[in-house]
């Protein structure tokens, strides 16, 4: 059910109670001064008033916001204004006695008893509206212990409603108990006043003219209520009811405790205010880094809210960085700032002045007096940043001994605030910096990629299987193969020296170069001179290649190839089930970057049949090592190579990766590395 109808209804079913409270009361006059036999009872006016109270508490439960979501100054200002209509209304009663006094309008008991009603029901609006107020006051900041006295204060009011049913006086024995136990629990109560040290100067002002015109409120319906009791005409005295004088007694208590205790606080409430202030400065500082603010951003935080927690009357603030030095100026000139660091004759402020850290920073030291026709006490503090002084800041008065070690604390706290704040932006822009690397590493690492061949060899004369795996995001390991003539093949595998993006680019020029040459159909002697010319034009000088390439002959099943330093191959022939290396002669591109590079290049020439299989790879595999430091080795990858060679493809690049992985037990391998495999086809491969 929407909150609105709830109010609505409530409303209406407090009205309708009043209204039978009402009426019953001045019924039950007709009855007894007519005395009609009626079976009409006493009690009946009573329960109607108990209910028209608890749905006026349930009216105002919804209607009043929480207090966490208003301020207390209007939670004042609606008891201020409930009693202000309230009370005109009841002056309105009174008037209209004051003018029919002698008139025989108000001779009978029904008009009398319907005007007392009337103002019943005044008082309880204004009663029950501030005791709701007065709740969400004392439940500000509130504990277990304290909802349950709460909740027992509520249920106990409840049972007084309850106890006044029965028409017990105040002369009763179980009346007084009543009020004993009503005043106890408000006793503990009252003195719940944490909200007021919340109050500013003007706040609390505010709030002690309203607690005290709530009070008139109170007094004002007391004085009606007891004007009406002393004429002897009323049927239900509410003056005779443990509710109604709990209640009064209660709202009394508070308000005055309320106006005492925050005439109290007034003297306190700019020493308040002021760290308040400190508080909001603090947290602005703390929020710099969130907020997207530049340095010079924090330095004018800074600076400006340690003039205002210390009432300095002029600053500045000194940075030296890689940028040079910054300063910020508040009310001095760059020649008095001058003047002033030749007036200090404080050997520790003047060692902060010249930027010598010290890690045990004695706060005593940090302020003093100075010898200065305007300013008479200085106090200055180092800015660390990632345990470096990186500046200070200056404070000054025009009063000697100014800054007191409060002070200092205060801005202690503030400066190191900012020495984090600087920090964390310095951090914040480091992660950035890392962050785009870390994509334009992802671009490199797609970009390499694409230099790898997108779809290997498979068709009626070979079928190739590879796997290439970098180090870093990229690498510079390299396989190729193209299709130059028909069935005439050219294939590459190389290794550039080194790792990450400068192998990956070196490797690029290395694609282009292969591409080139294979398309002039070089043979593989020609194509590593012209390629160590090209590459010792553009490679670094501290770089260089490796690399074997080969030209495969399909119609006439020959295979020649030329090694550039690079690591031997291995085949596979089927026809004696023996594995052999591919050994050759040579130097890698781009160790010597003149003609005498022709001489260390040779060619070799062989035969092979059906199902025979090459194995290619770089030195990745053959270095990697295990935990006691045991390289896998040539010999190893040749033993791993016979086990699986008869298998397809597919099976034997597993195979041998699966043995890699068993022989490293988990370790990463520290360099790129590379597995190529051609098989030459024959009629058993799919």
């Amino acid at each position: 059910m929407p909150n609105k109808l709830k109010i609505r209804l409530v409303f209406f079913a407090a009205l309708l109670f009043w209204a039978l409270f009402a009426g019953s009361s001045i019924y039950l006059i007709f009855v007894k001064s007519y005395e009609i036999k009626e079976n009409f009872s006493d009690l009946f006016p009573q329960l109607s008033f108990s209910l028209f109270v608890f749905f006026t508490f349930i009216y105002y439960r919804y209607a009043i916001t929480r207090a966490d979501l208003l301020n207390f100054t209007d939670l004042l200002w609606k008891v201020f204004i409930t009693g202000l209509v309230t009370t005109l209304l009841s002056l309105g009663i009174q008037g209209f006695f004051a003018l029919f006094a002698n008139s025989s309008i108000l001779e009978g008991p029904p008009l009398f008893n319907f005007f007392y009603n009337i103002l019943v029901g005044l008082v309880i609006i204004y009663t029950i509206s501030t005791l709701v107020v007065w709740k969400r006051l004392i439940l500000y900041q509130k504990s277990k212990n304290l909802l349950r006295l709460w909740r027992f204060f509520e249920i106990a009011f409840g049972v007084a409603l309850v106890f006044d049913l029965f028409g017990k006086h105040s002369g009763d024995y179980y009346f007084r108990v009543a009020m004993l136990v009503l005043a106890l629990v408000s006793i503990v109560l009252v003195f719940n006043l944490k909200w007021i040290a919340y109050l500013n100067f003007r706040q609390k002002w505010k709030g002690i003219l309203f607690i005290l015109l709530s009070g008139i409120y109170l007094y004002h319906f007391h004085r009606s209520l007891s004007w009406f009791s002393a004429t002897n005409t009323l049927v239900i005295d509410m003056l005779d009811r443990v509710f109604i004088l709990g209640l009064f007694g209660f709202l009394f208590a508070y308000a005055i405790i309320s106006i005492l205790v925050t005439l109290f606080n007034l003297p306190t409430s700019s020493v308040f205010e002021q760290k308040l202030k400190e508080a909001l400065d603090f947290q602005k500082l703390s929020q710099s880094v969130p907020r997207g603010e530049t340095t010079d951003q924090i330095y004018e935080t800074l600076i400006d809210s340690a003039i205002s927690v210390v009432s300095a009357n002029a600053a500045w603030l000194e940075i030296h960085g890689n940028d040079g030095k910054r300063q910020v100026i508040r009310n001095l000139s760059d020649e008095q700032t001058a003047i002033i660091k030749e007036k200090i004759d404080n050997k520790f402020i003047k060692d902060i002045l010249d930027l010598k850290l010290r890690k045990n920073t004695n706060t005593s030291k940090l302020s003093s007096t100075i010898k200065h026709p305007t300013f008479r006490s200085i106090m200055a503090l180092p800015i660390l940043v990632r345990d470096i002084q990186a500046g200070y800041i200056v404070l000054l008065n025009e009063i000697p001994e100014a800054f007191n070690q409060e002070m200092v604390g205060i801005v202690t706290t503030f400066v190191n605030q900012a020495s984090i704040s600087l920090e964390n932006l310095t951090l914040i822009r480091e992660s950035l910096e890392n962050e785009r690397y870390k994509e334009q590493l992802k671009i490199a690492k797609t970009v390499q990629k694409s230099l790898l061949p997108t779809s290997l060899i498979n068709n009626k004369h070979l079928i190739m299987e590879a796997f290439s795996m970098a180090a870093d995001e990229v690498g510079g390991d390299y396989y190729d193969i193209l299709e130059y003539e028909k069935n005439r093949f050219g294939l590459i595998i190389g290794d550039v020296s080194g790792k990450g993006t400068s192998a990956a680019f070196q490797m690029a020029q290395m694609k282009g170069i292969f591409h080139s040459l294979v398309r002039e159909g070089a043979s593989p002697e020609v194509f590593m001179r012209k390629a160590n010319l090209a590459l010792s034009k553009c490679l670094d000088k501290n770089s260089f290649i490796t690399a074997t390439y080969f030209n495969i002959d399909a119609d006439r099943s020959k295979l020649s190839f030329s090694r550039a330093g690079h690591c031997p191959g291995l085949i596979h022939c089927t026809k004696n089930n023996t594995v052999n290396y591919l050994r050759s002669d040579g130097m890698g591109l781009g160790i010597l970057r003149n003609s005498s590079y022709d001489k260390y290049v040779n060619k070799t020439e062989i035969d092979y049949g059906d199902g025979d299989t090459i194995l290619l790879y770089t030195d990745g595999i053959t270095e990697a090592k295990n935990k006691n430091g045991e390289q896998f080795g040539d010999e190893r990858l040749k033993i791993s190579f016979e086990r699986h060679c008869n298998k397809k493809p597919k099976l034997i690049r597993a195979g041998i990766k699966n043995d890699l992985s068993e022989f490293i037990e988990g370790l990463e391998i520290d360099d790129d590395y590379t597995l190529v495999i051609v098989r030459f086809k024959n009629n058993t491969d799919d």
